[in-house]
């Protein structure tokens, strides 16, 4: 469960960026399907990608994977 919410806040944020997809896969270097995939509860990010994705999306560790949205 956790995870799911992990992708969903990764999606939510970059919406609320008003990033695509390939864009943000572009400013953390790597591909549009693995975006897709962290987006999508399949594939979960290494600890340097998470902190660059945190980093692009203007938000800490602990609110896009952590357990802070669990509690929520």
């Amino acid at each position: 469960m956790g995870e799911e919410l992990n992708s969903n806040m990764v999606r939510k944020l970059r919406r609320w960026n008003e990033l695509s997809q390939a864009e943000l896969a572009k400013q953390v270097g790597v591909s549009r399907q693995t975006i897709a995939n962290i987006e999508g509860g399949n594939y979960s990010p290494s600890v340097h990608l998470a902190l660059d994705i945190c980093h692009v999306l203007g938000e800490t560790v602990e609110r896009v994977f952590g357990r802070e949205q669990e509690r929520s």
